[in-house]
């Protein structure tokens, strides 16, 4: 009896092994981008955290479209593009990164991303961002032609489920028990404008609080690619609250992950305009032509809506 009752509770204890570790592997998948799925066609081999590109979209391989957006709209990027080619099935092969902007500016002017061992020298018809950075972008570099303006966002503030911390203004993040994920200005053009609302709600004292003071305490982490890493950071529970775009916030959200959203007031809370340009030496001038006609389409706002953003007025 006491040999059967050993193997018992020894095969439970094994058991419950198991699906710790099957739990805590599905977790682990679940933090881990992508968090939007694309069309494939093909073998697929992604592993979390070792291999898997989730910025990278399609087919790299002799495109007939590329498209370079601003890397907060990643979650859009499947249903758009499925949409796109319904509409216009004569382009089958379509390339899209949805890196921070001043990361995709450097790979258009050097020529090409690396990315481990990976090198792509594909240049982008089509370059999206928001509607200042894009025009400072062509006062300086004359790169643009066409342009068009296709949806706008505003800020809020990404905590975990239920906002354990209590958050409930931009001044909050300022404390310095709170730790904080806020995008690197280097390279991350929604810095700044996070950085104008941290200003209008608290003065230049909170822009120095969280970006100066809390930087060299530790309790500020800048990010590279704040639309992957701050969720990330937030459920691993490594930061406490993140200022992001709406929209990010919202996409968690719907897809189950265990992040909440803390509102901004409207009256400290900044406003962004998308705005799309083809380039003038696009490689695939008219299905860059096509794409931009697309993005003023009702089809286009409809999927953008569909995850937050808002249309322009």
């Amino acid at each position: 009896m006491k040999r059967s009752l050993s193997f018992i509770v020894s095969a439970t204890y094994s058991t419950l092994i198991f699906l710790l570790a099957f739990l805590s592997e599905s977790n682990a998948q679940k933090i881990e981008p992508p968090w939007s799925t694309f069309p494939q066609s093909g073998k697929e081999f992604t592993i979390p955290g070792i291999d898997n590109v989730p910025d990278l979209h399609g087919d790299v391989n002799d495109p007939d479209l590329v498209v370079f957006f601003a890397g907060n709209q990643f979650m859009v990027v499947p249903d758009l593009i499925k949409a796109f080619k319904t509409e216009y099935p004569q382009y089958k092969r379509i390339f899209v990164e949805t890196l921070p902007p001043g990361i995709l500016l450097d790979q258009i002017e050097q020529g090409a991303i690396v990315i481990g061992n990976m090198r792509i020298s594909l240049l982008p018809d089509i370059f999206t961002a928001g509607k200042v950075r894009l025009e400072g972008v062509q006062k300086d570099k004359n790169w643009f032609g066409e342009t068009v303006d296709y949806a706008r966002n505003r800020l809020a503030i990404m905590v975990y489920k239920g906002n354990p911390d209590q958050i409930t203004s931009l001044r909050d993040l300022g404390k310095p028990g709170i730790r904080v994920s806020m995008p690197n200005p280097q390279w991350e053009g929604v810095a700044r404008t996070i950085m104008a609302t941290f200003k209008k709600a608290g003065g230049d004292k909170l822009v120095t609080e969280i970006m100066d003071n809390k930087v060299k305490a530790g309790t500020t982490f800048l990010t590279h690619i704040h639309h992957r890493q701050t969720p990330i950071r937030i459920m691993e529970k490594k930061s406490d609250a993140g200022p992001v775009w709406y929209t990010e916030a919202k996409f968690q959200m719907m897809i189950g992950n265990p992040i909440d959203l803390v509102e901004i007031p409207a009256e400290v809370n900044t406003e962004v305009i998308y705005t799309a340009a083809a380039l003038k030496n696009a490689p695939h001038s008219q299905a860059a032509k096509d794409f931009m006609k697309f993005l003023k389409s009702k089809t286009s706002s409809g999927i953008y809506q569909k995850y937050g953003f808002m249309p322009v007025e």
